[in-house]
Formats: structure tokens, C-alpha cells, sequence
């Protein structure tokens, strides 16, 4: 993508008062009451709500190895159309991200794909197999760069090897993120232990399991002085521990999905497998308790735990088919209407559980990382997304860019649409629609440039004359 000019006119910066923003050489260059710019293409933004570009944490691309459920392409776009500038790659593809090559492949196909920013997620173990640590230095040293290592997917249940793994990653401010499942609690596990799968017969998933090694991890945490992140949040009983914690000055910090601020176990008396998910949905309780913690900071942020699956993996009987769901594309659109129309989050507030934070946890923040999760100011990079709250639809699957179709969202009507996304002040979504990468097309200086760029957070300058 070449280099250009936008003037944005009449948007409101996390929902203040309406201004113009000149976007230029990748940068927010001017902002306030602006006339015409020199060569800038204009957008009426009337209306539209200016939130730095949305950063997941927690996002399932598939490739390498299921390719056939996303990639790392079709995932990417579906990212730029929910408004995200930069997503984390869990490990859990085949074969597991556990080591330099793996980690640079993915990065390498994020840089050019083009849509958003690629930071893998390193495994924890190798093979995710939870006896051994993974390559977790060699990771952090490769050009992706990594610095969040999770087993997502499984639960690094041995202590001895989880407090291994938090005093590693301390030699260079890495985060372990935890998926908080003890294993013996969940064996044969299919929904949330409770009302609902006692009356359906299904083997209940219990809290305890969650907040078991929650706790654990927390204590090994603040032992060692190092950071833990909890993926997906989803039983009250987390929060207390986690606010426990954090008033202990621990370094933790936790995310929490959007399914999980909406969804509850009652949508298993369908059968569907659509609503099968790790964690499970909870109950109006837990989610009440969810949605308190978000608006009060207790959790962190919100990570769409996006998990793409074919239809042969998923449309089967509920006992065999895969747990996820897919979140990218309706993220904003579900927090707007669990959080922010219910009172509980303004904008800004948005702004800072979808993009600040995230980006500060996953290391987007500093030398050598691409730079995400800074205010919508003169100076700061033009990563940033136009929001309509105004609008209502009703979510299409078969209007989805991910290569998956099971969203839990699927017929509902939910508010906002996306407008446009853009990266380093290039537009990859345009009036709701992607714009077309040039990533296959490029050459190898272009692609060397955009990894440049994509490291140091700065925009690629112009081709050298030859």
C-alpha cells in the first residue's frame, strides 16, 4: 500500500467532542478544527466515534497446520473488519508455535498479508505438552519478537514447570498467560456445572477448576516477581481472586471474552454446538460479575478468544464437537452492547480495555514493537478505527471474512458497524468493506520494508532510488 494522506472530518475521539484529524506519513499529524490538507482525501466521519486501533490478545489463526479453518490472511481481515490494528497469535497451531522458525513463519505471513499486525504467542512447552519449557529465549530474540507465551488450550498444570516459566521470561519482560484449567476437575467436562447441565445430562465443567489454578498461578506470580496474564475469565469466583491479587500489587492481569460478557449456559438447552466453548458459557451470576469487573479495571481487558473451526469440526453432536467460537468480527459490536449501552463503560473506557491496555500487556508499547494502544493525538500512530454506534444489523455469518462460520452471534441483531480501520495510516477497511492488500503482489523490498515497519511501530519510508 502506498503512502497517503487522509483528513478525517468530524469524528469524536473516544467519544468527545467532534474535531478533524490529518493523517499523514503514518502518523496522526494535525488535529482540531482543520481545512483542506494538500493532497489529503477526505472522510465525513459525522457521527463516528475515533478509537485507537483495537489490539486482541488472544486470537486462534490456525496456520500453520488448519488451514482449512482460517489463515493467517483470512483471520487478519476479519480483524481490520472488527477494528483491530494488531492481534496476538495463539500457539496452539500444528505444529505448535514453540519455536524461533514457527513464530517467524506467522509473523512473516501477518507482514504480508497486511490487513494488521501478527505478534505470535510462543508455547510455554513444547509440543504444548506441558513436561518441558519450550524455546521461549530463542522466541523472544527472533524477529517476531515474542513476549507472551500461553498453552492456550491447555492448562500448564504442573507448578513446578509454571513457576520455570515465570522466572525465564522475567530476563526480558515477557508475560506467561495462563489458560486456567485443572485437568482432573474437567475430565469428560461439556458445559458449566450447574442448574442446567444436571437437567441436560451433560458433565459439568466446574468453577473450582478455574479459580483453583488461578489462585495457584497468582501465588507463584507474586513469588517470583513476574507477570501473569489469565486468559478468558469466566466465573465470579476468578474475579475475587484476581482482585485479591491485584490488591496485593501483584503483577496480574486478566482478560475476559465477549461471549462471556453476553452468552450464558442457558444457550445449552439448544444443543447447539455453536454455544460449546473453553471456558464454558456461565451463568446471569457470573456474567453480572464479569461485566462489574471489566467496568471497574479488575479485568484488564477484553480478548475475543477468536477459535475458527470447519463445519465438520464443529456442526456435530454437541459430545464431539470442538470447543470455540469465532469473535473477531462482532468484538466491538458485543462490548458496546453489554458494556456501554447498559451504562456500564463510555468510549473512552472502551478505548482503553480494547486497545490500551491490551497493548501494554502484550508489549506494543515499547522499542522495537509496532506501536499500538496510544491516544488519538498529534504525533502518536495513525492505528486507529471509525466506529458508527448508531447502526444495527443482524450479524450475517456468510458475510464474515474468517474462514469459519461459528459465531454464537448468528442472527442477532447487535449495534455499531465498523467504518473504516487504519494501519500506520493506511486504510484496510473503507466504508464497512476490506481494501484490497497488495500483500501477494508485493515485491521484496516492499515486503522488507513492511517487516521494518511492522518491527519498529514506525511508517516505512519510500523506495530507494536505484
Amino acid at each position: 500500500m502506498s503512502e497517503s494522506a487522509w483528513l478525517i472530518k468530524s469524528a469524536s475521539p473516544a467519544g468527545g467532542p467532534a474535531t478533524d484529524l490529518l493523517l499523514r506519513d503514518g502518523q496522526i499529524a494535525d488535529m482540531g478544527a482543520l481545512g483542506a490538507a494538500d493532497g489529503a482525501r477526505v472522510i465525513d466521519a459525522a457521527g463516528l466515534i475515533a478509537l485507537p486501533g483495537l489490539v486482541d490478545l488472544h486470537t486462534h489463526l490456525r496456520e500453520p497446520g488448519r488451514e482449512d479453518a482460517e489463515t493467517v490472511e483470512t483471520g487478519t481481515a476479519a480483524a481490520a473488519l472488527g477494528g483491530f490494528t494488531a492481534v496476538h497469535a495463539m500457539a496452539n497451531t500444528e505444529p505448535a508455535a514453540d519455536t524461533a522458525g514457527v513464530v517467524e513463519q506467522i509473523w512473516r505471513l501477518g507482514v504480508r498479508a497486511g490487513y494488521c499486525d501478527v505478534r505470535p504467542v510462543g508455547a510455554v512447552t513444547a509440543g504444548l505438552a506441558g513436561s518441558q519449557l519450550a524455546e521461549l529465549g530463542a522466541m523472544a530474540d527472533s524477529r517476531a519478537r515474542v513476549r507472551v507465551y500461553s498453552d492456550d488450550g491447555r492448562c500448564v498444570s504442573d507448578a513446578v514447570l509454571m513457576r520455570r516459566a515465570l522466572e525465564y521470561v522475567k530476563a526480558f519482560d515477557g508475560v506467561i498467560a495462563q489458560h486456567a484449567q485443572e485437568p482432573r476437575l474437567t475430565d469428560g467436562a461439556q458445559m458449566n456445572e450447574g442448574e442446567v447441565s444436571g437437567r441436560l445430562g451433560l458433565t459439568g465443567w466446574p468453577a473450582v477448576a478455574e479459580e483453583a489454578i488461578i489462585a495457584r498461578d497468582c501465588l507463584l506470580a507474586a513469588h517470583v516477581d513476574s507477570a501473569l496474564h489469565i486468559c478468558h475469565v469466566s466465573t465470579a469466583g476468578s474475579v475475587e481472586i484476581i482482585r485479591w491479587a491485584k490488591s496485593k500489587g501483584w503483577r496480574v492481569t486478566a482478560e475476559v471474552t465477549p461471549h462471556h460478557l453476553l452468552l450464558t449456559d442457558e444457550l445449552a438447552e439448544t444443543y447447539d454446538p455453536v454455544y460449546k466453548v473453553n471456558p464454558p458459557l456461565r451463568t446471569k451470576a457470573d456474567v453480572a460479575a464479569l461485566r462489574a469487573a471489566l467496568a471497574d479495571g479488575t479485568i484488564d481487558c477484553v480478548a475475543t478468544d477468536h477459535a475458527p473451526h470447519s463445519v465438520e469440526d464443529k456442526e456435530t453432536e454437541w459430545q464431539v464437537a470442538a470447543f470455540g467460537m469465532t469473535g473477531l468480527e462482532t468484538a466491538l459490536r458485543v462490548v458496546q452492547a453489554a458494556m456501554v449501552d447498559t451504562g456500564l463503560l463510555d468510549w473512552a473506557g472502551v478505548a482503553d480495555r480494547m486497545s490500551v491496555r491490551p497493548a501494554a500487556i502484550g508489549r506494543l508499547t515499547g522499542q522495537g514493537a509496532p506501536l499500538h494502544g496510544r491516544p488519538l493525538q498529534p504525533g502518536s500512530p495513525a492505528n486507529l478505527v471509525l466506529y458508527d454506534p448508531a447502526a444495527r444489523s443482524v450479524v450475517s455469518p456468510a458475510a464474515h471474512a474468517s474462514r469459519s462460520r461459528n459465531t454464537p452471534f448468528a442472527r442477532m441483531e447487535l449495534p455499531g458497524s465498523v467504518q473504516a480501520t487504519f494501519l500506520r495510516g493506511e486504510p484496510v477497511v473503507l466504508g464497512g468493506k476490506l481494501v484490497a492488500s497488495d500483500g501477494q503482489a508485493a515485491s521484496d523490498s516492499q515486503l522488507a520494508a513492511r517487516e521494518r515497519q511492522s518491527q519498529r511501530g514506525q511508517p516505512a519510508g519510500p523506495e530507494p532510488v536505484r
